[in-house]
C-alpha cells in the first residue's frame, strides 16, 4: 500500500519544492533556494500559513514590489549558472500582474524563476470574486493567463491532483539548459489550502541533472573544415558561456588557436580584460576594434549568443562580402541563426571538443594577431582617456565615475546594471576582471532591475562587494527593495548618477530628429515642453529616507573617497553623484556600429529631414546571410 500523508496543497508544494536539487559536474545545488513573498488575501492562508509551517526547510525573503522580487530570483539565479533559483508567491490581482515584466525578463534571457501567483476560487463559491477579470467568452480565463506568452511553462491547478504533475514538469523546465525561463504555476485561493492524501514519495529527494550535450560527430567535423579555410576568424562570446561555466574552455581555445574574442552583453567576461585574445564588446555599444574585426571577418564564430540587434548592429556589421557563420550553441534555434553551420551542443563540451578535434594545427595568422593586438592598445588608450580626471575638484562624468570604480575594483566586486546609457559605456569602457564580476541585463534592458537584483546577488555570493548602477531614471522606477537590503541588513552598494531625466533616451532622441522631447526632467519652460529648470528632486533623501546610509559626492574626489567608504561598508550603502553633462565636457567614444531605430520618413522639421537622411544612409548595408 502506498504511504500518504495528510496536507494541503500550499503545504504538500513547499515541502516538495525543499526537496529539489540540481547536479552538474557532480556538484550538488539546492534547485529553489529561497521563496520570495507578499501577501494578500489570495495567497495568505494557504502559501503564507505554508511558508510559516516549514520556515525551518524553506527560506524566505519579504518583498515590496511583486516585479522587484522576480528580479531579485533572476539575480540570484544568474549568480548560481543557472543551478538554483528562488520562487515569488504573490496574491492574485494586481500581484500577480506586476509579474508580468519579470516574467518576460526571466524568459527572455533564459535565466529560472519559479511563479506561485494566487487565482480565483477554482469551486466558485461566489462569482465574481474580488479582483476577477470577468470575460464573457471564457469562464476560465483570469488575470494570470497574462503570464502565458513570457512563461515556458504554465499550468493551473484545479485540483490537488493536478500539483504533482505540474511541479515535476516546472521542475524539468527550470532545469533545462534549453528550455528554462520564467515558470508559472496559478494557484487558485481554496485549492491552496484545500487538505489532500499525498504519496510519500512525492516529498522523497529529488536530484535533476543538467545536461552538457556533446556536439555531433557530423557537425563537428563540418566546424573544423570552416575553420581550416578561415584566415580572419572571430569568435563572439555570448550569455551561453557563462551559463555552461565554459570560461576556461574558452581560454584554452583561444590560447590555441589565438582566435580574437568579441563579447555581447550577456558574455563580457568570458575573457577576462587582460587575455590577449579580448578585443572587447561587439555591436551598437562595443569597442572599434571589436567592430572592425566584425566588419572584415570571413568566418563568425558565435558561442552561446543569439545575436541580437545590437550585436550585428542591425545586421550591417558582419560587412565581408564572403562572410560565414559557425554557431556553438545548446538551442538548436540560435544555432541555426545567419544560416550558420550549426555546432548543437553545451559551450563547454563543443569548445572543448572543437579544440580537440583542430588537435593543435590551427593558430590565427601572425599578421592578423599583430593587427588586432596593435588595435587593442590604441582602444585602451582611449579608455584611460575616458576614465582620467585632470582636476579632481570638478564635477565627474559619468565615465569617470566608471572610471574611478576601476580603479578600485578587484575581482570580486559584481557591477549590476539594465538600463539607460550605463550599459553602452560599461560594454565599451569596462574591463571585466572576474567570470562574474559584469552583470548588465540587455536581453530585456529593464529600468528597475539593478536594486532587487543586486538583492539576488548577494545572497548568492555573500561576502563580496556587490553594487548596483542606476540613472535617476531608473532609480524612480524601482527602489523599493532597498526596504528589504536594510531590513535584512543585505550590505548592497547602490551608485546613483544623477542627470536629470533619460540620458539614453535623450541622446538617442536628439540622434532621429526627435529633438530629445520629454526624455528631462524638467519643468515646462517657453521653448517648449519640459525645457525649464532642472525639478529640485533629492534621491539621495530618498535613499536615506529609506533607510540606506547616504554618501553625496559632488567632485571627482568626493567620489572616490565614498566609493571606497561604501565598498568596505557592512549595512546597505548609497553614493549619490550628480554627473557632469555639458556639451564641452568629452564623453566615452561614440557608438562604433549602427543600430536600427526607424526615423519618420517624411517630416516638416529639419531635425527630422536630417536624421531620416542618415538612417538611409546606413540602411543601405543591412543584408540578409544567405
Amino acid at each position: 500500500m502506498t504511504r500518504t500523508v495528510r496536507l494541503t496543497v500550499a503545504q504538500a508544494l513547499v515541502r516538495f519544492l525543499a526537496s529539489q536539487y540540481t547536479e552538474r559536474d557532480d556538484v550538488r545545488r539546492r534547485l529553489i533556494g529561497a521563496t520570495w513573498g507578499i501577501f494578500g488575501h489570495g495567497n495568505v492562508a494557504g502559501l503564507g500559513q505554508a511558508l510559516l509551517q516549514y520556515g525551518d526547510d524553506m527560506p524566505f525573503h519579504q518583498g515590496r514590489n511583486e516585479q522587484a522580487m522576480v528580479h531579485a530570483a533572476v539575480g540570484y539565479a544568474r549568480q548560481c549558472d543557472r543551478l538554483s533559483t528562488h520562487a515569488v508567491t504573490t496574491s492574485i490581482g494586481p500581484g500577480a500582474t506586476n509579474l508580468v515584466t519579470g516574467a518576460a525578463l526571466a524568459t527572455i534571457n533564459h535565466l529560472p524563476v519559479l511563479l506561485l501567483p494566487g487565482d480565483v476560487f477554482a469551486t466558485r463559491p461566489a462569482d465574481p470574486v474580488l479582483q476577477q477579470l470577468e470575460v464573457p467568452y471564457a469562464g476560465d480565463v483570469s488575470v494570470n493567463d497574462c503570464l502565458r506568452p513570457v512563461s515556458k511553462y504554465f499550468d493551473r491547478i484545479e485540483r490537488p491532483e493536478r500539483l504533482v504533475p505540474a511541479a515535476l514538469q516546472a521542475m524539468r523546465v527550470l532545469t533545462d539548459p534549453v528550455d528554462t525561463g520564467a515558470v508559472t504555476l496559478a494557484l487558485p485561493q481554496d485549492v491552496q489550502a484545500e487538505a489532500f492524501d499525498w504519496p510519500e514519495e512525492f516529498f522523497r529527494e529529488r536530484v535533476w541533472n543538467v545536461r552538457r550535450p556533446a556536439p555531433d560527430t557530423h557537425e563537428l567535423a563540418d566546424a573544423v573544415r570552416e575553420l581550416r579555410h578561415a584566415r580572419r576568424p572571430l569568435l563572439v562570446a555570448g550569455g551561453g558561456v557563462h551559463h555552461s561555466g565554459a570560461e576556461g574552455a574558452l581560454k584554452e581555445f583561444a590560447d590555441a588557436t589565438r582566435i580574437p574574442v568579441a563579447s555581447t552583453q550577456a558574455g563580457k567576461g568570458s575573457l577576462l580584460h587582460d587575455h590577449p585574445a579580448d578585443v572587447g564588446g561587439i555591436g551598437h555599444t562595443g569597442t572599434a576594434t571589436a567592430n572592425e574585426l566584425a566588419r572584415t571577418a570571413d568566418l563568425v564564430i558565435g558561442v552561446g549568443t543569439r545575436y541580437s540587434d545590437f550585436t550585428t548592429a542591425s545586421a550591417t556589421l558582419f560587412a565581408n562580402p564572403d562572410v560565414r557563420f559557425l554557431n556553438l550553441n545548446v538551442a538548436a534555434f540560435d544555432a541555426h541563426k545567419l544560416s550558420a553551420k550549426p555546432l548543437v551542443a553545451d559551450a563547454r563540451a563543443g569548445l572543448d571538443a572543437l579544440r580537440e578535434a583542430l588537435g593543435g594545427t590551427y593558430r590565427a595568422e601572425p599578421a592578423y594577431v599583430a593587427e588586432y593586438t596593435e588595435d587593442k592598445e590604441r582602444w585602451e588608450h582611449r579608455v584611460d582617456a575616458c576614465f582620467a580626471a585632470e582636476d579632481e575638484l570638478v564635477r565627474p562624468t559619468q565615465a569617470q565615475v566608471l572610471g574611478a570604480l576601476d580603479e578600485l575594483a578587484t575581482g570580486d566586486d559584481v557591477l549590476i546594471n539594465a538600463a539607460g546609457s550605463l550599459p553602452g559605456d560599461l560594454h565599451k569602457l569596462w574591463r571585466a576582471r572576474s567570470r562574474d564580476q559584469y552583470h548588465v541585463e540587455y536581453g530585456y534592458s529593464c529600468m528597475g532591475y539593478e536594486i532587487p537584483a543586486a538583492l539576488g546577488v548577494a545572497l548568492a555570493a555573500p561576502g563580496r562587494p556587490v553594487w548596483a548602477l542606476v540613472g535617476d531614471g531608473t532609480y524612480l522606477m524601482l527602489p523599493t527593495e532597498i526596504v528589504t537590503a536594510v531590513q535584512e541588513n543585505i550590505p548592497i552598494k547602490v551608485v546613483i548618477l544623477q542627470n536629470h531625466g533619460y540620458a539614453s533616451i535623450g541622446g538617442l532622441s536628439a540622434s532621429v530628429g526627435a529633438e530629445g522631447f520629454a526624455t528631462q526632467y524638467r519643468f515646462a519652460g517657453e521653448q517648449g515642453a519640459y525645457a525649464g529648470a532642472p525639478l529640485p528632486v533629492d534621491l539621495a533623501a530618498n535613499a536615506a529616507s529609506l533607510g540606506m546610509t547616504v554618501h553625496r559626492a559632488k567632485t571627482v574626489r568626493d567620489l572616490r573617497e565614498a566609493l571606497a567608504v561604501a565598498r568596505d561598508a557592512t549595512r546597505p550603502t548609497c553614493v549619490y553623484v550628480e554627473t557632469e553633462t555639458s556639451d564641452t565636457v568629452s564623453g566615452p567614444p561614440p557608438a562604433q556600429a549602427w543600430w536600427d531605430v526607424p526615423v519618420a520618413e517624411t517630416a516638416e522639421r529639419s531635425a527630422a529631414v536630417k536624421a531620416r537622411e542618415e538612417y538611409d544612409r546606413h540602411a543601405a548595408g543591412r543584408r540578409r546571410h544567405l
